[in-house]
């Protein structure tokens, strides 16, 4: 049975676990070819073999504020699968916690140097490197902390606002043959989040309407989508995919 994404590539970036590795894995279910990064080639190996091998997958292990390392990635992209049809922008860092009036402002530009100005340099890079000439799609991973005040992880929710509107401007200036969309989780259980509910899983989960915090898969399901024709009269949106929490104004 074909896959919705036969012949084609994705880049994913920040994928060696957590909701990069599950958005990879649906791709790859759905028949794409992908080209995962992140900063460790350790993890990288390990998730390239969770994902098929070098006949499905292929890493290239950097920063994704370097903009070398984006350009060796999408070279890798067109080099070793032909094409760079799709882009799913997943780095994110959030290094600090605490109020705002305690946030040391060189944290502060490298939370918006990964999370803001990355995404616009990995964007215009596929773009003059592919999508440009031959189309596609593409998916910036954001946050409901982009949604609403988010204390203790308030410039990380700045951060990702920046995404949703960044998002909608490119949407609007690479259509029609590309789309641009993104998709704003709340709290999903990865390593990266373990702060906002380790130890006390139940209690945050009972704001949720659905009961539960959200897992990887949840995630990778929407963005396969967005990426797909299925979404084809899609752009510049921003799916919430929270449990219902912010109906609650929840955590």
């Amino acid at each position: 049975m074909a896959g919705r994404f036969d012949g084609r590539t994705a880049i994913v970036t920040g994928a060696s676990r957590g909701i990069g590795l599950a958005i990879a894995q649906r791709l790859v279910a759905d028949g794409a070819k992908v080209v995962i990064t992140a900063r460790k080639q350790e993890a990288l190996d390990t998730a390239v073999a969770e994902l098929g091998g070098p006949g499905a997958a292929v890493a290239v292990a950097g920063s994704g504020d370097d903009l070398a390392h984006q350009d060796e990635v999408i070279a890798t992209a067109i080099d070793t699968f032909g094409s760079a049809d799709y882009f799913v922008n997943n780095t994110g860092i959030n290094p600090v916690y605490g109020p705002l009036m305690d946030l040391d402002v060189g944290a502060a530009r490298k939370i918006m140097e990964v999370n803001v100005m990355s995404t616009l340099s990995w964007v215009q890079k596929v773009n003059a490197a592919w999508q440009r000439e031959h189309g596609g799609a593409i998916v910036n991973v954001a946050s409901v902390a982009g949604l609403r005040p988010a204390p203790g992880i308030a410039f990380y929710g700045v951060s990702k606002a920046a995404v949703i509107h960044l998002t909608e401007e490119l949407a609007v200036e690479l259509g029609p043959d590309i789309r641009v969309n993104a998709v704003a989780p709340a709290v999903v259980k990865t390593r990266f989040a373990t702060a906002l509910y380790e130890g006390r899983e139940d209690e945050v989960s009972s704001a949720y309407p659905l009961k539960r915090l959200g897992v990887p898969d949840d995630i990778g399901s929407v963005v396969a989508f967005l990426l797909s024709d299925d979404a084809g009269w899609m752009t510049g949106q921003t799916l919430t995919i929270d449990g219902g929490v912010l109906l609650t104004g929840g955590v």
